[in-house]
């Protein structure tokens, strides 16, 4: 295939540094996890957004999170039709193969996919309101959410529509059997995030309140 070629150079030299130092200080650990195989604590479900660096934000190794990441961090509704579902894979072999304890969504600030709904949603993207986008028929999903925050200052929309992201794709989880299960056995609990990029801040969503705080 003449269209795939070698890795860029400035890859290939950060690839050449993290083996002749962070891989060499760390050999024994890596060669055990290899071994050992993965038993991480928590999936983390979060936005492809290159800007959230999930491991950076909470000092994570490797082997620690089961890391799943899509357009706009959602999770689709239970849906075993026998097609192709990446997102509900992963959600399935991190609770009944991995046993993870928890389940984080991470939403974010400045979110394109969220965005690209917002635009949608008001009729300013008919390429992604066409049948052939995979984004738009992807965060159709999100659409319901989007009629929630509507009527909010236009300020306030998007970021609250980030924060519908996160809540959707919660709801969304309990709809596989397998993740109500382990929630009602106190095997598995559910979390909601959100951070801001730019100024480092976290929240998590509190359902007795049915607010995002800052931790």
């Amino acid at each position: 295939m003449t269209t795939i070629r070698p890795l860029p150079a400035y890859l290939v030299q950060r690839f050449q540094g993290w083996r002749a130092t962070t891989y060499q200080d760390n050999r024994a650990w890596y060669r055990r996890l290899a071994a050992s195989g993965q038993h991480p604590r928590a999936m983390v479900i979060s936005c492809c957004d290159s800007r959230v660096h999930v491991t950076s934000i909470f000092g994570a190794d490797e082997g620690e999170f089961f890391i799943h990441r899509n357009v706009a961090n959602l999770v689709p509704p239970y849906n075993p039709d026998g097609e192709y579902h990446g997102t509900s894979a992963a959600v399935e072999y991190a609770v009944t193969s991995l046993g993870v304890a928890h389940i984080v969504v991470l939403g974010h600030s400045n979110c394109g996919g969220v965005r690209g709904c917002y635009d949608m949603c008001r009729g300013q993207a008919p390429e992604l309101d066409a049948k052939s986008s995979f984004v738009g028929r992807w965060i159709d999903m999100l659409r319901p959410g989007y009629d929630k925050v509507a009527d909010l200052p236009e300020g306030e929309v998007l970021q609250a529509l980030e924060k519908q992201a996160v809540l959707t794709s919660l709801a969304n989880l309990l709809t596989f059997p397998f993740v109500a299960a382990a929630v009602a056995d106190d095997r598995l609990t559910l979390h909601g995030l959100w951070t801001d990029t730019g100024e480092g801040g976290l929240e998590q969503y509190d359902p007795a309140s049915d607010t995002f705080a800052a931790v």
